[in-house]
């Protein structure tokens, strides 16, 4: 995205020139002595044996300023588990793998059920979490990153891009959120373009413009799994196990930084991933469910903000998003035009009722329970009612990666 315009709410860095990656390396390195960085990899076992997470694997090895990798592992059994361990042996950094099925996590889990801080259901959202904690149970890194195992275009320039804002000692920002560009013969990223950005400018006419909305349209790609933050600030941010991982994790550093180090930057010339169903018609699968978590956390949020949203504003956004949503497709149609591209206007439209439907879905669970399912605490909570649980979770890691 060769330009270097700033949204004003935050800091905006951009891709300007010859990428200098050696420089950026060269600097990190540095920087690394002073704050120590981890990577986190939420990882499904199934993308151990796809395309992506091998590419990423050899892209790793080149990099020599990371002191701690923390995969993060989902739906593996003892056997897949172990073929992990050998999977990812071959990266140089010191790496553990946390067995998020295995039967010490599930003693771990247990023990937060049992005092009254669940950390909700498997998925991505409290894979996050429990290596959140590790890394800071293991007291070896101030930095920590996150990006997904599912890119097909991956280049380690993304990962040096991402954390060199956090990193650096003479920056001062405590979280970086990556965006890229989402296009190859046609546009992707239909829920950014056509639910997050419509339904917060949305908000923005019937509600005004609260800070907190200004915040997050500021975000040139809100749903961006990749960004990097500070240990500490890990420590005290509480994540959604759910599909709003992202908007709920861009609340929580809203209200936990001050915006002036909060930052976005431009992590690589190309993204792309694999690709979710729409779901048009299941609100318990694809992107209408991502929809519905997306939607939900952000009433959630306004609500914090002592926002009213009654009965009549909740019918007023699903008319005014279905408007706003419309008119930026065919801004969408005609940009896509303009740079050649294929665009698929049905396909387009089909998506922005979809989306409709499941705003109406989200505002009517929101009514019926405003609450919804509690964020998964945070560490200094989880530390305050489990004195040792850090040691805990860090011997059980350590544990399984031995056996």
């Amino acid at each position: 995205m060769g330009d270097f315009y700033q949204t004003g709410a935050i800091a905006t860095f951009h891709r300007l020139g010859e990428l200098k990656l050696e420089k950026i390396e060269s600097e990190l390195k540095s920087f690394s002595k002073w704050r120590p960085i981890a990577l986190v990899l939420p990882s499904l076992f199934d993308e151990l044996q796809g395309e992506a997470l091998p590419h990423i694997l050899e892209e790793l090895k080149k990099v020599r300023y990371l002191r701690q990798v923390v995969v993060s592992l989902d739906r593996a059994d003892a056997e897949q588990f172990a073929y992990a361990k050998q999977f990812f042996r071959r990266l140089p950094q010191e790496v553990k793998i946390i067995w998020q099925d295995g039967p010490r996590l599930a003693e771990l889990y247990k023990l937060l059920d049992e005092n009254g801080l669940s950390a909700g259901a498997s998925g991505k959202g409290r894979g996050a979490w429990m290596a959140f904690g590790y890394v800071i149970a293991s007291d070896l890194s101030e930095v920590i990153a996150l990006h997904d195992c599912d890119i097909t275009t991956y280049k380690r320039e993304l990962l040096a891009r991402l954390v060199y804002p956090v990193a650096s000692p003479n920056l001062p920002y405590e979280f970086c959120k990556g965006y890229y560009n989402r296009v190859t013969d046609r546009m992707h990223g239909r829920v950014t373009r056509l639910l997050v950005t419509p339904l917060i400018r949305a908000l923005r006419t019937i509600v005004g413009p609260l800070p907190y909305l200004k915040f997050m349209d500021s975000f040139r790609y809100a749903l961006a799994g990749e960004f990097a933050l500070l240990t500490e600030l890990a420590r005290v941010i509480r994540i959604p196990g759910d599909w709003g991982l992202e908007v709920g994790l861009l609340s929580e550093v809203f209200h936990n930084v001050t915006v002036r180090r909060v930052c976005q930057i431009d992590i690589i010339d190309q993204y792309e991933h694999k690709h979710n169903q729409l779901s048009a018609n299941n609100p318990q699968e694809g992107l209408l469910k991502m929809c519905i978590d997306i939607t939900k956390s952000i009433f959630r949020n306004l609500a914090n903000e002592g926002v009213v949203l009654s009965e009549g504003v909740l019918r007023t956004l699903q008319v005014h998003y279905l408007r706003t949503a419309q008119d930026t497709l065919k801004l969408y149609e005609d940009d896509a035009a303009i740079n050649g591209l294929l665009f698929d206007r049905h396909a387009e439209s089909e998506a922005v009722e979809a989306f409709t439907r499941g705003i109406r879905e989200a505002s009517e669970i929101f009514q019926k329970d405003p609450f919804g399912a509690p964020l998964i605490p945070n560490w200094n909570r989880v530390t305050s009612a489990i004195p040792g649980f850090l040691e805990r979770l860090h011997a059980a890691v350590d544990e399984d990666n031995r056996a």
